[in-house]
């Protein structure tokens, strides 16, 4: 008995020392995983500046080569998404936009109808040639024609492209190891007024989610009456990165559309009443002439 209490001990000693060294080595790894990493991904990240007007004076040139400023997007009436985004990005950039357009698939707008979308490049370097060739090649896979004017790519000068990240609060920087920019992946959705109304983060685009945004963004410049009803009832889920019911607003919709279906019978059955009332009776026999 002494002996196996001796070996359990001995066994529990070595594990709890194994552990320790284990726990040390991670740390160390940890550590050195860290230290590797570049510095300039600090900056990467997003920070919300909901209701911030974009400085539309600045000035691009999009993939037909024409100067255009960014106000020329932005007709007081539809909505915008605003990517920012670069062709030569290995991985990202396409999943994003990949992700961004299966998701207006599923939309029954067709891009440039009732919202246009503008992708501004990172990368100062970018030529719009190339910027053509990935505009060609996304409109390729939404496969729908006469869209191309709803859809704007864009390069630019550093300064213009980082006043714009800076105003939306988009961080990103140059890797100089990899030749590539860290940047995350998200879409902006802009009033037609310009002014930054909803960030939506990821790859994947539900479209429901989109359409909502978009015409929380319009403010009932866009949609019917309906879409504005059913907006109202949803609120956004900025946990789940979605549109969700809200089951005060559905109960007060609810109630309301019962008082009036309720208000709609009661006038019929009135109006029925009325025309009983007015109407000679059955079996009533006519008055009799006088002699």
């Amino acid at each position: 008995m002494t002996i196996r209490l001796e070996t359990l001990t001995h066994r529990l000693i070595l594990g709890l020392a194994a552990t320790l060294f284990l726990s040390a080595t991670c740390v160390t790894a940890r550590g050195q995983i860290n230290d590797k990493q570049p510095s300039e991904l600090e900056q990467v990240e997003v920070t919300e500046h909901l209701n911030t007007t974009l400085p539309l004076d600045l000035t691009f040139t999009d993939s037909d080569g024409r100067e255009v400023r960014l106000g020329e997007f932005f007709d007081g009436t539809r909505p915008v998404l605003l990517t920012l985004n670069y062709s030569n990005c290995p991985m990202l950039c396409s999943m994003q936009l990949t992700g961004l357009f299966t998701g207006l698939q599923g939309m029954q707008w067709d891009l440039g109808d009732k919202y246009r979308m503008v992708t501004v490049s990172i990368d100062p370097k970018e030529l719009p040639e190339r910027a053509q060739q990935t505009k060609a090649h996304y409109l390729e896979m939404y496969g729908r024609s006469g869209v191309a004017d709803g859809w704007h790519v864009l390069v630019g000068k550093e300064e213009d492209i980082k006043k714009l990240a800076q105003t939306v609060g988009f961080g990103y920087a140059y890797v100089p190891d990899t030749n590539e920019y860290a940047h995350a992946a998200v879409t902006m959705v802009i009033t037609p007024a310009g002014k930054v109304s909803r960030y939506l983060y990821g790859v994947e685009y539900d479209p429901q989610t989109v359409r909502f945004s978009l015409l929380e963004a319009a403010e009932g410049k866009i949609g019917t009456t309906l879409d504005q009803i059913i907006l109202y009832c949803f609120h956004y889920d900025a946990d789940k990165n979605r549109y969700g019911p809200a089951a005060m607003k559905i109960m007060r919709v609810g109630g309301i559309l019962t008082l009036v279906v309720l208000g709609g019978m009661v006038l019929v059955f009135r109006r029925r009443g009325r025309g009983r009332d007015s109407a000679p009776g059955e079996g009533s026999s006519p008055p009799s002439a006088s002699p």
